[in-house]
C-alpha cells in the first residue's frame, strides 16, 4: 500500500499543477475590474446583467496533445468550456475556436471532435478564427453562457462541507490522465448531468463550486480555497476511486464531469441525491477551515500539501469588493 507522503509527493510534481504556478507570475499584472463585477480568478467571468450574469470563458490546449489526439482535444474543446459555465452555476450558450494549423487532415479532426461535442451537448459553433499557414497545430475555445445564480470559488467559508462529485463510468484516455467518461455516453444522459449544476445554483444547494481541471482534484482545491481565502482537511478515505486506478493518478486525474463543491450539513443530502440519481459518484471528503493550508489525510497518516499563506498557487485571493452573491453560511 502506497505511504500517503509518497502519493502526496507524486501529485505535487505534477506538471497540471506547475501550469497553474505560472499564472501567479502574470496575475498582478491585470487591470482592475469595473466597481461591482466579479473578481478575476473563478472558472467563467461573470458580468453583471439585469436577469443574473453572462459568463465568458476561455481554454487553451497543449500543443503536443492536439498534435496527437486532435479530434479528442476537439471535443475537449467544447466539454471542458461547457464544464467551466456548468461550474459557475450557468447554461452553457454558444462556442467559438481559434484553430492554427499546419496540417489540413489534423485540422479536420480536431472540427469533427469540436463539431461531435457541439452536437452531444446542444451547444452552437458560431465562428472563430483559423490560419492553416502555422508551424504547429494550436487550439483554443471560448464559450457565452449565463446565469442566474453564481457558484464561485470566491464562495467558500470555514465550517462548510467539501464534496467532491465524479462520473467514474470511464477510462484513461492515454498518454495523458484525462478520465473520458463522455465521448460514448448518451447525449441526453451528459446534457442532464450537466444542467445538475445550475440546478444546484438555483436551488441553493451548495455554496462554492469548482470544475477539476487539469491540476486535478488537489490542484482544484487549492485554487477553490486561495480564492476564498480558506484552507481545508481532505480525507482520502471518504473520496471514492475507481479499484483499477491507483492514488496518486486519481489525485491528478482530469475527468470529464468532476466538480468540488461546498454545502453545509443541512443541504448536504439532497446534494449527494442529486448527483447519487444520475449514477454520479459523489461525497463529502472534508471540511473547509480558516487556516489557508490543505491538509490530507489517509488511515492514520496526516499531512500538509500546501500552505498558501507562503506558497501561493495563481495569485487570485479574496477580493474586497466582490459581490455577495453567495449565500452566507
Amino acid at each position: 500500500m502506497m505511504e500517503l507522503a509518497t502519493i502526496l509527493s507524486q501529485v505535487s510534481q505534477y506538471a497540471g499543477i506547475a501550469q497553474k504556478e505560472d499564472i501567479v507570475l502574470l496575475a498582478p499584472n491585470l487591470p482592475a475590474l469595473p466597481e461591482g463585477w466579479h473578481p478575476n480568478g473563478d472558472d467563467a467571468a461573470a458580468i453583471p446583467q439585469a436577469d443574473g450574469y453572462s459568463l465568458l470563458a476561455m481554454e487553451g490546449f497543449l500543443n503536443a496533445f492536439v498534435a496527437q489526439d486532435p479530434w479528442f482535444a476537439g471535443w475537449c474543446g467544447v466539454m471542458v468550456n461547457i464544464s467551466d459555465i456548468a461550474a459557475m452555476g450557468g447554461h452553457p450558450r454558444a462556442v467559438v475556436n481559434a484553430l492554427w494549423n499546419h496540417d489540413l487532415e489534423n485540422a479536420r479532426q480536431i472540427f469533427d471532435g469540436m463539431s461531435a461535442a457541439a452536437k452531444t451537448f446542444g451547444v452552437p459553433i458560431i465562428g472563430g478564427h483559423t490560419n492553416l499557414r502555422a508551424n504547429q497545430p494550436q487550439l483554443a475555445v471560448s464559450i457565452l453562457g449565463h446565469a442566474k445564480r453564481l457558484l464561485s470559488a470566491f464562495a467558500a467559508r470555514p465550517g462548510q462541507l467539501l464534496v467532491a462529485a465524479i462520473d467514474h463510468r470511464g477510462a484513461f484516455r492515454k498518454p495523458y490522465l484525462n478520465w473520458n467518461a463522455a465521448t460514448d455516453a448518451p447525449a441526453e444522459r451528459l446534457r442532464g448531468d450537466i444542467a445538475l449544476l445550475p440546478a444546484i445554483a438555483e436551488r441553493e444547494l451548495a455554496f462554492a463550486a469548482k470544475d477539476i481541471s487539469q491540476a486535478g482534484l488537489l490542484g482544484t482545491a487549492l485554487m477553490l480555497l486561495e480564492s476564498s481565502g480558506v484552507g481545508a482537511r481532505i480525507d482520502l478515505d471518504a473520496l471514492p476511486k475507481p479499484a483499477t486506478v491507483n492514488w496518486s493518478d486519481w489525485l491528478c486525474a482530469f475527468p470529464s464531469f468532476g466538480y468540488l463543491l461546498t454545502t453545509d450539513s443541512a443541504r448536504l443530502p439532497e446534494l449527494l441525491e442529486l448527483f447519487h440519481h444520475r449514477e454520479i459518484s459523489a461525497a463529502a471528503i472534508g471540511e473547509i477551515t480558516a487556516n489557508q493550508q490543505l491538509w490530507v489525510a489517509k488511515a492514520l497518516e496526516r499531512q500538509l500539501f500546501r500552505d498558501l499563506r507562503n506558497t501561493p498557487l495563481t495569485g487570485f485571493s479574496p477580493h474586497p469588493r466582490a459581490p455577495q452573491h453567495a449565500m452566507e453560511h
